[in-house]
């Protein structure tokens, strides 16, 4: 099991990554130097320190929150836990459509409106519970309204990755090490570069891996963007998707895929 080396670990790896230098970094996010020097010293920054640095990073606040280690405000997590069985039916179907498809699907989640929260969104927790940047990449994914079945069936259609449900939950606990060609797959599937969340999770990249196929581009963005939905909305647009596919007759019925979940 790996251990976590702290939020300011994680981030100086970051830095050096990048090349970027603390003043810089502080001028970007508005912190004193100190400010920013404090959080790279150790412990769990508080809120305020989070949401400034995520933009001046160009990461998701939510995301800089998970690896942080810090409680995720409602104000950032998906709208509806419901909406995890149809996000990954979504985004599955979505994959097998021309790019066209995938950008009519995302116009249509913009023109959607946005609903009220009625519950707390709580993801489920991974036992047992390890804060290693395998459990920290996971939860990512799972903010992104996918469960253990969806990162699986996603990633197998959108990266070289193919794995079972299962797997990731032992990957969420830490009991297996993260690899180059999980963190590169994982990164598509976040929309994040794989050289930052390389160096965010300590795991080296020999080579410089090529930029990620337009399907796990695509299927990012349609995550990111569905995470405002209800179930109910997050149906309808699983249903779009489906009708856009070509090829639907391998697609399981309404049923089949409840059965799935």
């Amino acid at each position: 099991m790996t251990e976590h080396p702290g939020f300011g670990s994680m981030l100086a790896r970051l830095l050096d990554h990048r090349e970027l230098g603390v003043p810089e970094l502080a001028g970007r996010a508005g912190l004193s130097e100190s400010e920013t020097r404090a959080v790279l010293a150790g412990g769990s920054p508080d809120e305020e320190p989070l949401r400034r640095l995520a933009p001046a990073l160009g990461l998701h606040t939510v995301d800089l929150f998970v690896l942080a280690g810090r409680a995720v405000p409602d104000s950032m997590a998906p709208l509806d836990a419901g909406a995890a069985m149809f996000v990954k039916w979504t985004v599955t179907d979505a994959v097998r459509v021309p790019a066209a498809g995938r950008r009519e699907l995302l116009r249509r989640i913009s023109a959607l409106p946005r609903e009220e929260r009625r519950s707390r969104f709580t993801p489920k927790p991974l036992l047992p519970l390890d804060g290693g940047p395998g459990a920290q990449v996971v939860r990512m994914l799972q903010y992104r309204n996918l469960n253990l079945s969806g990162m699986a069936a996603a990633l197998a259609l959108t990266t070289p990755t193919y794995l079972s449900s299962a797997t990731y939950g032992v990957i969420g606990s830490g009991r297996k090490e993260l690899t180059p060609r999980l963190v590169t797959d994982f990164a598509a599937l976040l929309g994040m570069d794989a050289g930052d969340l390389a160096a965010l999770t300590g795991v080296v990249l020999r080579a410089v891996p090529p930029p990620p196929p337009r399907r796990a581009v695509d299927a990012a963005a349609l995550l990111w963007a569905a995470r405002r939905l209800s179930a109910a909305q997050a149906r309808h647009l699983s249903e779009l998707a489906r009708s856009l596919r070509e090829d639907s007759s391998d697609t399981p019925d309404a049923g089949q895929r409840h059965a799935h979940e």
